[in-house]
């Protein structure tokens, strides 16, 4: 679910604040063990009372937030297609895993410049999703304006990216796209479409 069921345009009275985080509707409580730990997700279990008094194993798994950044420069979208090791390639918004400890703020930045090589004259929040009850894990958005070029990009052994300067139309377009990953950024066109405030996420990010 999106964080806030309020118009996109609502979200520009509050481009100078950090996001809060994002509580998943079905929380890990505290008294949960952790069963297993990978690289990127950890699993939970707990026992959990069922409506009929019995006991059963709930299991949930948690993974690092991540973020993705609207890069903005000269009212176009910079948007990017990717591979990575053992995927098709996509399409998507730059970004990535946010660090331990950093906000998504930060983030944001890292990843704009890791990624895009540009840095921005300024940076608000959209978006706070959580994609899937299952999975303690945040998605943030955010839009970055004013971006200039700050260098070659630094990307990762297991990453080939391909930026895409795109009109914001081209941007609602692709973000149909099979092969678009950033899904709740989607959903959010797809809705404020529906809803007849499209240009309204058009001034947004790029007014």
């Amino acid at each position: 679910m999106y964080a806030a069921s309020r118009p996109p345009a609502a979200y520009a009275e509050e481009s100078s604040m950090q996001f809060d985080k994002k509580i998943n509707s079905q929380p890990i409580p505290n008294h949960a063990k952790r069963v297993f730990q990978g690289v990127i997700f950890e699993v939970y279990q707990w026992e959990q009372e069922l409506y009929d008094g019995s006991i059963d194993i709930f299991e949930k798994l948690k993974r690092q937030d991540t973020v993705g950044v609207i890069a903005v420069k000269d009212r176009k979208i910079i948007m990017s297609r990717q591979e990575q090791p053992g995927t098709k390639p996509f399409y998507g918004l730059l970004g990535g895993r946010i660090d331990e400890g950093e906000t998504p703020e930060a983030a944001a930045v890292r990843e704009l410049r890791e990624e895009g090589g540009m840095v921005a004259s300024s940076l608000a929040p959209w978006l706070a999703v959580c994609p899937s009850e299952k999975i303690d894990w945040t998605v943030y958005t955010l839009i970055a304006k004013g971006c200039t070029d700050a260098g070659p990009p630094e990307l990762e052994a297991g990453e080939r990216i391909e930026l895409m300067e795109v009109e914001f139309e081209e941007f609602v377009k692709l973000s149909r796209h099979a092969e678009f990953r950033d899904r709740e950024v989607s959903y959010a066109l797809m809705e404020a479409e529906l809803n007849g405030r499209l240009d309204e996420v058009k001034e947004l990010i790029l007014g």
